[in-house]
């Protein structure tokens, strides 16, 4: 849901994603989205993204693997 909402095109465009797609080459996204997808995680998981940066994120297994670590 988060990435239907980051991403914006809608849900048929991140149908067939996996943990290897990556989120500004294949997905398109910004840093502006990138920006709102770290706030709406934050918001559903209750974590903060400390001491990282967009460029730590390039594909979606790492916002995974992320989230895994904290929760």
């Amino acid at each position: 849901d988060i990435l239907v909402a980051t991403d914006g095109r809608g849900q048929s465009a991140v149908m067939n994603v996996s943990e290897s797609t990556n989120l500004f080459t294949d997905l398109g996204l910004t840093s502006v989205s990138m920006l709102y997808m770290v706030i709406a995680i934050e918001e559903d998981f209750n974590i903060r993204f400390e001491n990282v940066g967009a460029a730590d994120f390039a594909t979606l297994g790492d916002v995974v693997d992320y989230i895994e670590a904290r929760v």
